[in-house]
């Protein structure tokens, strides 16, 4: 183990090839600052969120806030967008490992966005190999060659970058500030920044965002004191940064306009982030007679999600942000045809629901997926980079929209319940293994899609809810279908599954819900 030291700031950690070049001591400087301003202010937003679950839990309903009242009723707009962030319609995301970003650089969308978190394992080596990747990315001097010698480099044209850094509420282990683990979004947001915010301004871009799990506008409040002490403490104009932020949070649905307001200045606009959406209903309404079913019926044609949807499109486009869709996770079969052309159709048809309801961009998975949904996109915006103009003034959400749950003809079946299981002990043992985003049943899975399988498990079990059969499903059926899949997976001997079916178990049968499965699993990472 190496340890370095910036104050109270300590790494204790090994040190890999060119870890040398991110853990600087400028770098590590950098990063105690920001978390001797910061990080006391995100433990008592924590604590807030904490306190606004107990509201939820005693039938208190979510409103619209009126502490801002000028983030409604003045008019007013986010930052002009800057050149190489105009023209969005369609982004690519994934991990940061080197191969993979040089693909999804090079597949011919207009932004790709690098992700330290739902498509990312943290392990240790994942998080700073990735800060190097993102070094040399920058600079365009990121290769990679295939052990069957195979090379990869960029184009001459590529995406422009943005960054995911982890969320508020986890945490980077081999990180300590004050003895505890130190807050993972400041550590990811404090090496990206420091390394490569004025490179990328020399390159005629800049350092670009995606903000996520985000619960209310205080938390994007203290994004924005970030970005602003980042700037000051480098020499950077305020409004260097921009970023958007993922509203995939229910909360944070009936605080768009303020998120937006607080983050005017570094504002790139706002995402719906379907899945962890969905997610944080059971979560938040987990005390509530609420049961959703399959999660494949729950489409962004039921209510509650257009809803969701539009009002998003409406914020954005009357402050001058863009409004960029949620994620196609279909990926291509190239070994079956039938399969892919489904996944086409299927991505054809989401696509089109965006982009005529105004969304200015969308997000793909894969790099197939980018001609697909780009011909839409084209279709749709022609040569206008994209449709800000379209105001959707009729649009009109109450909050009763927000929270109207139904789905209409929804079941729970003993097939949602065997995907649910199967994906969730997948995508844990892929986890643990160090991959973050696995290919399971054609779809491109990532830490949303295990959250919502595992808190569906939960909502009907802790509910008692009755499946299409008549059954009810019950701790009884769970672990016999957990141990059928298990079985045909290979069993609990097959690489981390053994521990994969011990979490998902710990985060289904726990009588609390368990807020996040990645901490539930993150010590038994290296």
């Amino acid at each position: 183990m190496t340890i370095l030291t910036a104050g109270p700031l300590k790494i204790d950690a090994p040190l890999g090839e060119r870890y040398d070049e991110i853990l600087t001591a400028e770098a590590l400087e950098f990063v105690a600052d920001l978390l001797a301003h910061f990080d006391p202010p995100r433990r008592a937003l924590l604590r807030d969120r904490a306190l606004r679950q107990e509201d939820l839990d005693n039938g208190i309903d979510p409103v619209f806030p009126d502490e801002l009242p000028q983030a409604r009723e003045a008019e007013w707009q986010v930052a002009p967008t800057p050149p190489d962030l105009l023209d969005r319609r369609v982004e690519i995301t994934g991990p940061v490992e080197r191969k993979m970003m040089i693909n999804a650089l090079n597949s011919g969308a207009k932004v790709f966005m690098a992700d330290f978190e739902d498509a990312n394992s943290p392990t240790w080596d994942n998080v700073l190999q990735g800060q190097v990747n993102l070094k040399d990315a920058v600079r365009r001097e990121i290769r990679f060659t295939n052990p069957d010698g195979k090379e990869y480099a960029l184009n001459d044209e590529t995406a422009t970058l943005m960054v995911r850094p982890r969320g508020w509420h986890l945490p980077e282990r081999h990180a300590l500030w004050k003895g505890e683990p130190a807050s993972a979004s400041l550590f990811d947001f404090g090496l990206f920044f420091f390394h490569n915010a004025h490179e990328l301004l020399a390159r005629g871009s800049g350092p670009y965002l995606y903000l996520p799990k985000l619960e209310n506008h205080q938390e994007a409040h203290l994004w924005d004191l970030v970005f602003t002490r980042a700037q000051k403490q480098l020499g950077l104009p305020h409004g260097t940064v921009r970023a958007t932020v993922l509203v995939e949070n229910v909360l944070a649905a009936f605080e768009m306009e303020e998120i937006l307001w607080q983050l005017r200045a570094h504002s790139a606009g706002l995402n719906a982030g379907r899945w962890d959406y969905i997610f944080s209903i059971i979560k938040k309404f987990r005390a509530r007679d609420l049961i959703l079913p399959d999660r494949g019926q729950v489409t962004m044609t039921v209510p509650f999600m257009r809803a969701y949807t539009e009002r998003l499109i409406q914020v954005c486009h009357r402050h001058g942000a863009h409004a960029i869709g949620g994620m196609a996770a279909f990926i291509p079969n190239r070994r079956q045809p039938d399969v892919t052309e489904r996944a086409i159709a299927k991505v054809q048809e989401d696509k089109e629901l965006e982009a005529s309801s105004g969304c200015d961009g969308t997000w793909v998975a894969h790099p197939d997926l980018v001609p697909v949904a780009m011909e839409v996109f084209d279709r749709h915006l022609g040569k206008l980079p994209h449709q800000k103009d379209r105001l959707r003034e009729e649009v009109d959400v109450a909050a009763a929209d927000l929270l109207d749950f139904r789905v209409e003809g929804g079941e729970v079946t003993e097939a949602g319940v065997r995907q649910n299981v199967a994906v969730a002990l997948q995508y844990v043992n892929a986890w643990l293994l160090g991959t973050g985003a696995a290919a399971i049943y054609d779809l491109m899975e990532d830490t949303a899609t295990a959250e919502i399988s595992r808190a569906q498990l939960w909502q009907w079990l802790h509910h008692a809810a009755e499946l299409a059969d008549g059954r009810t499903f019950d701790g009884e059926l769970y672990a016999r279908v957990r141990d059928e899949e298990l079985d045909r997976l290979g069993g609990r001997g097959v690489g981390r599954l053994g521990e994969a079916a011990e979490v998902l178990d710990a985060v289904v049968l726990s009588r609390e819900f368990p807020p996040w499965l990645t901490l539930q699993a993150y010590h038994r990472l290296d």
